[in-house]
């Protein structure tokens, strides 16, 4: 591992990587720019926050993953939607849908989306995780969004964040909120060891088993419940290259927020080679 040598790569070709940081074993190892101090945009690595809050509360009896999502949203919907499930949510598995809501009310936008719910494929979709947001809100009968702050928050001591809502007032859990790489970093921990951080647990080792295990394929190798395949592992994704990389096997996780509004490899390669010594040449699933 040469870390020095990533962060070379990042300084000599000026990328917009807010800060980085690399565990092993549980232990933070290496640091490099702001990793505590300034929050940043997580763009989709949101939706992980909220996998990890349904994950609660599937525990505890309040949701079920196969429970129809209408059973939890009283709204007039499109015919289709009485047979879409919360599974089918979380593993962006309904086809045709936008990529957002639009308008001053996304329950009426979503739910007036035509689904068959007949046909399953991959079709990555903020509308799913919105909606699992708001049938969480519904199922426990108080905003996800204050439960999100005391209920992991508070146990993984993250004082420092902002989060978004929709225009009715739901919390916005497919992208919105702002961490630290180090608070995003707590997340890839409590991944990795099974739901447990630093002690306590917060959420059950069987949902994380399932949450981070392939449920839906895609062209990327494959997708759990809001969190991405990646090579033996897998990984927590925002689109301007916000990244918690978890590989169990090694014991290793690697977190670096960034701005990078482009299609370029030149980061993840960089870190491949020097964090990981995975030959880039290699096909990465």
């Amino acid at each position: 591992m040469d870390f020095d040598a990533f962060v070379n790569d990042i300084e000599t070709n000026g990328w917009n990587v807010f800060g980085t940081e690399v565990y092993r074993d549980n232990k933070l190892i290496h640091a490099w720019g702001d990793t505590q101090d300034g929050i940043h945009e997580l763009f989709s690595a949101t939706k992980t926050v909220l996998s990890v809050a349904f994950g609660i509360l599937y525990d505890r009896g309040i949701i079920g993953i196969d429970d129809p999502v209408l059973k939890h949203i009283q709204s007039p919907a499109k015919p289709g939607w009485d047979k879409v499930t919360i599974r089918r949510l979380l593993t962006m598995s309904v086809l045709d849908l936008p990529f957002r809501a639009e308008g001053d009310n996304w329950i009426l936008f979503s739910l007036d989306c035509d689904v068959d719910p007949s046909e399953r494929g991959f079709n990555y979709s903020n509308i799913c995780t919105y909606l699992v947001g708001v049938a969480l809100t519904n199922a426990l009968g108080s905003d996800i969004g204050k439960f999100i702050e005391d209920e992991i928050f508070k146990p993984l001591s993250i004082k420092n964040y902002e989060y978004s809502r929709s225009p009715e007032g739901y919390f916005y859990g497919a992208s919105g909120m702002k961490l630290s790489v180090h608070d995003l970093s707590k997340f890839g921990l409590l991944l990795m060891n099974g739901g447990v951080y630093e002690g306590r647990r917060i959420v059950s080792s069987e949902y994380v088993e399932m949450a981070t295990s392939i449920q839906q394929m895609n062209r990327e190798g494959g997708y759990g419940f809001f969190i991405w395949k990646y090579r033996d592992g897998y990984s927590i994704n925002g689109r301007c290259k916000q990244k918690c990389y978890i590989l169990p096997s090694r014991g290793i996780i690697v977190t670096y927020l960034s701005y990078i509004d482009d299609d370029s490899h030149d980061l993840l390669d960089s870190m491949e080679k020097n964090i990981l010594g995975i030959n880039t040449s290699e096909v990465n699933g």
